[in-house]
């Protein structure tokens, strides 16, 4: 742990956390912005609130990397950049209920990857984890499926499968930064790996040949309130609080998020989940949570 006293208590910091992470797909479906525009400007905003605060206290910090963080650091800033690309593109093709669901199975492929590429034991519990949150899957993603584009979107599926693979990517940054992250404090860690998001977001986009501009003033204020709600009070809040509780700890907290963004798109979006949908996610989150408190506590 960084810090054995922190001036907040950690599991407060953590239930704002969720709160903010839940209202990420909301602010991206009231968006008509391209995906890849959304998910550019949203961390280009987080890093740039960000950037004073690690320039003005943090200065010495950034000599002090060597060769192998910065590469460390860009690997994940990639994997963070290809999370974001998959998952808000996911969100054009399914439902909110199924894209955070899914996306959020996050810490079953960090567990996969710890066990093949960290040498981590896979345990009866985190075994039995997988399997459940993988069949949770299969059943949200075939009710999506069956409930068909009025209730799942445009191409259920096809979403699904982004937010599968945003969940991978997702782990690709967990699994990239962990050892960065326990010995370089949070704020320019974040800003490295933030910066090396927007960039590879940057090329992705222009790649594309999507605009950057212009967007009606609209448009900005959600770009600017996925940053500081989402990206600010969420996923900066989330790298903190990783310094003061277990990972697991973060992990299980974190599967209130598509709980959070399902009940704000029923009132907010009128999209009422089928309940087979319900059923699916439930078990996806029952295995998200058997696996993440079954790990070793080691990060």
């Amino acid at each position: 742990m960084v810090d054995d006293q922190p001036s907040v208590p950690p599991l407060l910091a953590l239930g704002v956390a969720v709160v903010a992470v839940s209202t990420s797909a909301i602010l991206i479906r009231w968006s008509t912005a391209p995906s890849a525009v959304a998910a550019f400007y949203r961390v280009l905003f987080t890093t740039l609130l960000l950037v004073p605060v690690a320039v003005w206290h943090y200065r010495a910090a950034f000599g002090n990397l060597a060769i192998r963080d910065w590469l460390v650091a860009i690997a994940s800033g990639l994997a963070l950049a290809a999370h974001f690309a998959a998952w808000f593109e996911s969100l054009t093709w399914t439902s909110v209920a199924a894209s955070v669901t899914l996306v959020q199975t996050q810490p079953v492929f960090v567990a996969i990857g710890a066990v093949a590429l960290l040498g981590e034991r896979l345990n009866r519990r985190m075994a039995a984890g997988i399997a459940v949150a993988l069949l949770g899957s299969i059943i949200l993603s075939s009710a999506d499926f069956l409930a068909g584009a009025v209730f799942a979107g445009a191409n259920p599926l096809y979403g699904d499968a982004l937010a599968l693979l945003g969940a991978v990517a997702a782990a690709g940054y967990v699994l990239a930064g962990r050892s960065l992250r326990q010995h370089m404090p949070l704020i320019p860690y974040v800003v490295v790996v933030y910066s090396v998001c927007a960039a590879s977001l940057l090329v992705w986009t222009v790649g594309q040949g999507v605009a950057l501009a212009p967007y009606p003033p609209r448009e900005w204020l959600l770009f600017a309130g996925m940053a500081v709600g989402p990206g600010l009070f969420g996923h900066t809040v989330v790298n903190w609080a990783l310094g003061h509780v277990e990972s697991s700890v973060v992990s299980v907290t974190l599967v209130g998020e598509p709980v959070g963004s399902t009940v704000l798109a029923l009132v907010l979006l009128g999209e009422v989940p089928p309940s087979l949908t319900v059923a699916g996610g439930a078990i996806v989150l029952a295995g998200i949570v058997t696996t993440a408190r079954s790990r070793p506590q080691s990060d």
